[in-house]
């Protein structure tokens, strides 16, 4: 492989609270290694677009607070065909970038495995998503504070639903994953998570309203993980107050606000060593891999493995909350 000296950034698809934190990482290691580094804004469409500006490293100062992404994000249809990335190579070879770190989940890690193998670039991924859904890492940029925020949410989402003697379903983002639901689940006390990796029965939901709900709650919270096509916390919601009319049922989707906000100090821990590992992965000559964190330690996984297959969620998980929420 030719020697890299110039690192391409880009952050593309949703952005994710830890996004700014990994592009200062990567910007400052590279210089620090004696590379030059240039941004690409507005994702896939910026780079189609030459959308790019080289970087130093007053251009990342005070950022690592920072939530969304200072390079911005755009959809690009025009990326998903062979003519559009064919631009993108174009205008990487004329800024004379020689290889690309992308910052984002499983959309944009697929866009640059197909444009890698196309074009023999190289190019490492780092993964930022509040889904938390890729495979061959512990956790994704962004999920432990999207995490937080759905947990201060619900929180005072329970002073209402107390106060009221309610039954809330909270839906939260996950791309129907379903580890933002479980697990703030779990850090919220509610007393029921609905994940589309474990189907719901009618027996499941009557049982928890009749044994949980009416006999030793005055009020519950179920958080619901968005799914189109299920319906979401709406359809269980107008499902239990068929069969449940007198209850006082109400609904509440927490949207893009689960997005927003600082990033953690894990979040920033976690964008900051990946950041520098990607730089370090492209001096050792490694390419089409995402970094990842296994056992707290750094970990160079296959794109092909990365977004093979949903990931998995731990029943006993599920079970704790049940166990708990009696």
């Amino acid at each position: 492989m030719a020697e890299i000296k110039c690192i391409g950034i880009i952050t593309s698809g949703n952005d994710a609270p830890g996004m700014n934190s990994a592009v200062r990482a990567v910007t400052r290691s590279a210089i620090y290694n004696g590379l030059k580094v240039k941004a690409i804004y507005r994702g896939y469409k910026g780079l189609i677009d030459g959308d790019i500006v080289e970087f130093q490293t007053q251009n990342v100062s005070n950022i690592v607070q920072m939530g969304g992404t200072i390079l911005k994000s755009s959809p690009s249809k025009e990326f998903r065909d062979p003519e559009g990335r064919k631009k993108a190579y174009e205008n990487l070879v004329k800024e004379e970038i020689d290889a690309l770190v992308v910052i984002g989940g499983d959309g944009t890690i697929h866009g640059a495995r197909i444009f890698a193998q196309e074009h023999d670039f190289p190019c490492i991924a780092i993964p930022a998503t509040i889904d938390n859904n890729l495979c061959g890492t512990d956790t994704t940029i962004g999920y432990d504070t999207a995490l937080n925020t759905i947990m201060q949410t619900v929180d005072k989402i329970r002073d209402t639903a107390t106060s009221h003697e309610r039954l809330f379903f909270v839906e939260v983002m996950g791309d129907g994953a379903g580890f933002l639901a479980l697990n703030s689940g779990i850090a919220s006390g509610c007393e029921e998570a609905i994940v589309p990796t474990f189907e719901v029965e009618d027996e499941q939901l009557n049982h928890f309203i009749q044994n949980g709900f009416r006999k030793t709650k005055g009020s519950s919270i179920v958080l619901v993980a968005a799914n189109e096509q299920v319906g979401g916390a709406m359809h269980y919601a107008d499902l239990v107050k068929s069969k449940y009319p007198d209850l006082d049922v109400r609904i509440s989707i927490l949207g893009h606000l689960q997005r927003g906000g600082h990033p953690s100090a894990h979040d920033r821990i976690i964008a900051s060593r990946m950041g520098a590992a990607s730089v370090q992965a492209l001096l050792k000559g490694l390419r089409n891999v995402m970094i990842g964190i296994d056992n707290d330690e750094i970990v160079y996984v296959p794109f092909s493995r990365a977004i093979k297959s949903t990931r998995a969620i731990d029943r006993n998980l599920l079970d704790i909350l049940h166990n708990i929420s009696i």
